[in-house]
């Protein structure tokens, strides 16, 4: 079996997929392979169906992991071992089409404010001020931080792009306290990891930190670093910004992604006259 996951992780890495992406490919094909419990050359598609049910009924896995193993099957037997299958015809499963949770101004400065250390208020004032991924926060090195340029380099972004945001003056004041105070000093990546400092800071340890300093503010919604991106995508289009600079700071490859976020930014609602009001008016004027 290691020979398919060798050749599949190298086949990825010609491509230029991320490692984030490998690595979460590979799980998933191990996972189907496990699931059936034998070699990948005798696996028919009806094998692939009774995976794919199995997850909907038994793991009852949410959409984006669902399809997440479909593209792990199809990449494995479109590119690694080729038997001919209609892969056209392995499908995904329907997306939910929901609009994205955000907070408030307020909400964001109370979970800054209720932040129990620099580097916890570092980390969430980065993700907020420049609207980052997740990925993107724990592969910030200092050098990406420009404060003669106010700028944020992203290096290999979502789609294995380079893009540059704003840099708060604020979240630079934050993070030259941060960098005095912090023992080891971080010498490579912003926000190192520990006990190895040469690593970066995982992304479970930093989403265990967004909700406990969440609870911190006394806010009950749920909170995570996605959340936070959400939140400055929305709060730059209710304060005037033009929606294509917004997609290029998020960097969105299609406005379409960006747009969605009319559809939450209060703004967009409440400056918007009902009908109803009108038609107040109009049978007033007739009176």
């Amino acid at each position: 079996m290691g020979i398919y996951f060798d050749k599949m992780k190298q086949n990825l890495e010609l491509r230029n997929y991320s490692d984030y992406t490998v690595r979460n490919y590979l799980e998933h094909m191990k996972s189907f392979i496990k699931f059936h419990m034998k070699d990948p050359s005798k696996i028919t598609m009806k094998d692939i169906t009774s995976y794919q049910v199995f997850l909907v009924y038994s793991k009852k896995v949410a959409y984006s992991t669902f399809n997440l193993a479909v593209c792990s099957i199809k990449y494995f037997y479109k590119h690694i071992l080729d038997k001919g299958f209609r892969i056209d015809l392995i499908p995904y499963q329907k997306t939910a089409k929901s609009l994205p949770s955000v907070l408030s101004k307020e909400e964001i400065s109370r979970i800054i404010n209720a932040a129990p250390n620099l580097k916890y208020k570092a980390v969430i004032q980065t993700l907020y001020s420049a609207g980052l991924r997740l990925s993107e926060l724990v592969n910030l090195h200092v050098t990406d931080i420009d404060s003669n340029r106010m700028t944020i380099r992203i290096h290999q972004g979502k789609g294995k792009k380079d893009r540059y945001v704003m840099l708060s003056s604020t979240l630079l004041t934050t993070l030259r306290q941060y960098w005095k105070q912090a023992d080891p000093k971080p010498r490579s990546y912003l926000f190192p990891g520990t006990p190895n400092p040469n690593t970066h800071f995982s992304r479970r340890s930093i989403q265990r930190l967004v909700k406990e300093t969440t609870l911190l503010a006394h806010i009950d919604k749920p909170v995570s670093p996605h959340i936070l991106r959400h939140s400055f995508a929305t709060h730059l289009l209710e304060d005037g910004y033009n929606i294509r600079v917004i997609q290029k700071l998020l960097g969105h490859k299609s406005l379409r992604a960006t747009e969605l976020y009319t559809h939450v930014a209060q703004n967009y609602i409440n400056e918007t006259e009902s009908p109803l009001d009108s038609l107040n008016s109009t049978n007033n004027k007739e009176s």
